[in-house]
């Protein structure tokens, strides 16, 4: 009978050969995946109180993993969300693990029926058109970082691009003549190619004539020429979102990340009447029913809809309105 190989054999195949060579996990999930086990390496030692490459399999077993996750939640406040990703991590690992050693089986199916935490999904968050062009005045285009800024956030609101896509543009994956368009490569190593407006165009056709830092090829480089990381364009869009809300208010009741940006492109081609299979197609989603979230977050569609309603006394059943401006302030507080 074959002995269980230990922990430390079976956690280096399954990056190395499961996830590296069978699988060929993206660089994101790899760096994701270990993460999750550092941190629960490092809460095993401190409640084991054994070196990590001592440990063995059955040393980590469902009670165990319940107390990380929710010791996650607790010390670090992670999301209910972020919670499961960690428990879908170590259930991959399980998963690999049933092969590797089938006299664990019991103990591995205990782990593999922790369920994920349910949470509330809260309606997406977009910016309107006043928001987005008040964003895109604020930059100061007479330097290099202010041109830099104005042409990525145009590039993000535009394409709906994910911060990763945004940040890995090189210089090559942009046309701006003839079907001008950016080509890149996201989740899943789907390699999809997203038109560029007119507008759109120009800033990038001018942006390519800027002298390259450090010569790199990198579309959005930082101040040294690297790669912009996304903790960057955090900064940058916070930066310039703080100013533009001395000209749009309403921005200031809004917790904008890039990702709201992907959202607000999305939300213009439904309001435009795009179907929601373009839709996906665009932004690169894996499934359809992905953009139902923004039909849930289409107020103006919903509104639409009520407007065609009509009630059971045959009157038309509108949205309410004050009949009178100082009413209409009263009731919005």
């Amino acid at each position: 009978m074959t002995s269980t190989p230990s922990l430390a054999i079976l956690l280096e195949r399954f990056f190395t050969q499961r996830l590296m060579q069978q699988r060929q996990a993206s660089p994101h999930t790899i760096s994701s995946y270990r993460d999750t086990f550092r941190l629960l390496l490092v809460f095993t030692q401190q409640r084991l109180r054994k070196p990590p490459s001592r440990l063995a399999l059955t040393d980590i077993d469902a009670p165990l993993i319940v107390a990380f996750l929710a010791e996650m939640e607790q010390s670090r406040g992670i999301a209910p969300r972020s919670r499961n990703l960690r428990l879908t991590a170590i259930r991959s690992f399980f998963q690999y693990a049933a092969f590797e050693a089938p006299a664990q089986s019991a103990q591995i199916q205990r782990v593999l029926a922790i369920p994920g935490k349910r949470y509330t999904r809260a309606v997406v968050s977009f910016l309107t058109r006043p928001e987005v062009d008040a964003l895109l005045a604020t930059p100061d285009q007479r330097t290099w970082s202010g041109r830099r800024d104005h042409a990525l956030l145009m590039v993000a609101v535009q394409t709906g691009l994910r911060l990763s896509e945004l940040t890995g543009l090189k210089r090559q994956d942009v046309m701006v003549d003839t079907g001008a368009h950016v080509r890149c490569t996201g989740k899943g190593r789907k390699e999809r190619c997203t038109p560029l407006t007119k507008q759109t165009r120009a800033v990038l056709k001018n942006w390519l004539n800027e002298p390259q830092r450090a010569h790199t090829e990198m579309l959005f480089p930082n101040a040294r020429g690297n790669r912009l990381s996304g903790d960057g364009v955090r900064y940058v869009l916070a930066k310039h979102i703080v100013t533009a809300s001395k000209t749009c208010p309403s921005l200031l009741r809004k917790k904008v990340t890039p990702h709201v940006l992907r959202h607000t492109m999305a939300m213009e081609l439904l309001q435009a009447g795009v179907d929601r299979a373009v839709i996906a197609l665009w932004l690169g989603h894996e499934s359809v029913e992905t953009t139902q979230v923004y039909l849930d977050a289409n107020l103006a569609l919903k509104e639409e809809i009520l407007a065609k309603m009509r009630s059971p006394n045959g009157t038309n059943s509108g949205r309410y309105k004050p009949p009178d401006s100082l009413l209409a302030f009263l009731n919005g507080l």
